[in-house]
């Protein structure tokens, strides 16, 4: 199959700019993406400049409020698991493996995302089925690295389950303080396919070392909705990176790292690599290094609920963040 890629196309494409153009130019296409997240709410500019440097983060952690008495005791589909002891692996390391949905729960997501129309590569106008995801990529004249499906998730009852499930806050308040709330719900695919610009790539998340910076403090669920093994594109987080930053990284406007710049910081040993069954869930803080591989045979199907500090953007809630 050929296949046509941003980098092969007549026009450079937004996502080719913004990957792999100069530092100005990648700043430059991003500009009204910027100035609607800056009118939307005006405080995310001091955060976007600021939250990516160890002082003022640590200036800021400063004023979280004490979390309310647990909600979830007794009232959460999520068994064999101690909130103190999830928070407590989370600050050391920034990540805590071993939340397992109910198989009825991730069963019902995954029939839901096999039956519904998906996006590809964030983009509204490439909307296929993902049993079709061959066929898409013929029709589109392009690679398909990823299957979003925006506010459709609104649908999944169960997928509403998991959003709302009352440990899920318990966590992500007595990590990030009181003030933490739900800023985003997503469900995704992530395609095998037979050839990919490292732009496609750096838009899907796939493939590169990077930390989140969408508010001063964050926590991000994920769960495997589908096996996920080494070919399925596994999710990867460098353990303790979400506390500790080379200066390097904290005076740069990129979030994308090469991954030898990464480990030559934190160490070989520092990578995690997340397989497992149908169902396994784990929590990190997302300013620390992380990563989703590339699938090479196998389609990885993966949710996300995400808590913040901040009010949360109607336009990202579900995981669209580009304008076009």
């Amino acid at each position: 199959m050929n296949l046509s890629t941003p980098e092969k196309s007549g026009a450079a494409s937004l996502e080719a700019i913004a990957r792999n153009g100069s530092l100005l130019r990648r700043i430059a296409v991003r500009i009204p993406t910027y100035l609607k997240d800056m009118r939307e709410n005006p405080a995310w500019l001091p955060m976007f400049m600021l939250a990516r440097t160890m002082p003022a983060r640590k200036l800021h952690w400063l004023g979280a409020k004490a979390a309310r008495p647990a909600q979830s005791a007794g009232a959460t589909m999520f068994e064999g698991v101690e909130l103190k002891s999830i928070v407590e692996t989370l600050r050391s390391d920034g990540l805590f493996s071993g939340l397992v949905l109910p198989q009825a729960i991730h069963e019902e997501i995954a029939s839901f995302a096999q039956s519904t129309p998906c996006f590809g590569n964030f983009d509204r106008r490439l909307e296929f089925m993902p049993g079709d995801h061959a066929e898409a990529e013929k029709r589109f004249g392009r690679s398909l690295l990823s299957g979003h499906y925006f506010e459709r998730i609104l649908g999944c009852k169960a997928a509403l389950a998991i959003q709302d499930d009352p440990l899920l806050l318990d966590i992500a308040q007595h990590y990030l303080g009181g003030q933490a709330k739900l800023i985003t719900t997503r469900v995704w695919w992530s395609f095998p396919t037979g050839e990919a610009s490292d732009a496609d790539k750096n838009l899907a998340s796939l493939g590169k070392y990077h930390f989140d910076l969408d508010d001063w403090r964050m926590l991000k669920f994920f769960f495997y909705l589908k096996p996920c093994d080494t070919g399925t594109g596994p999710h990867v987080y460098v353990r303790g990176s979400h506390n500790r930053r080379s200066l390097k990284h904290q005076l740069t406007l990129l979030v994308g790292h090469p991954a030898e710049e990464v480990l030559k910081v934190y160490g070989d040993d520092s990578p995690i690599t997340l397989t497992g069954d149908a169902g396994l869930g784990f929590v990190e803080d997302p300013f620390g290094f992380h990563m989703g591989t590339v699938p090479s045979r196998t389609p990885r199907l993966m949710m996300e609920v995400g808590f913040g500090v901040s009010p949360p953007s109607r336009r990202r809630f579900h995981g669209e963040p580009v304008i076009r």
